[in-house]
């Protein structure tokens, strides 16, 4: 599955396949699955809070550093395996040629990209 996006004001190609899950654990010795769960639950949680959450609660919501990390770290591994020479060699050098990667606007089209490629082609046997 492929995607292209815009992000800070440049079209970005993404693609997620089952060498997704490898590249990423290759390149940062985690497993995606978990990774893209615990992101999802948190992206989430922080979005659908309402405008008149008290503060304590915004902050409760708030994504974490890691979060963040786990974001940039499968944005570029997917954006990598659409484009190795647009992505360089690691996230670091990637997200620098950008002024802005809002987590925000781009998280959203790379979930969805991520449960296309989740999705089975496979038609459950009846008992």
């Amino acid at each position: 599955m492929k995607k292209v996006i815009e992000v800070d004001g440049r079209e970005v190609g993404f693609k997620a396949t089952a060498l997704t899950l490898r590249l990423y654990r290759h390149f940062f010795g985690r497993d995606m699955i978990s990774d893209m769960v615990k992101l999802k639950k948190a992206y989430m949680k922080a979005t659908e809070l309402p405008e008149d959450a008290a503060e304590e609660e915004k902050q409760e919501a708030q994504l974490s550093a890691l979060d963040l990390e786990i974001f940039e770290n499968a944005a570029w591994a997917m954006a990598w395996q659409y484009d190795k020479e647009a992505a360089g060699e690691d996230p670091d050098t990637w997200l620098d040629g950008f002024n802005t990667f809002s987590i925000y606007e781009t998280f959203p089209a790379i979930l969805e990209l991520w449960a296309l490629n989740q999705k089975t082609t496979a038609i459950p046997k009846k008992k």
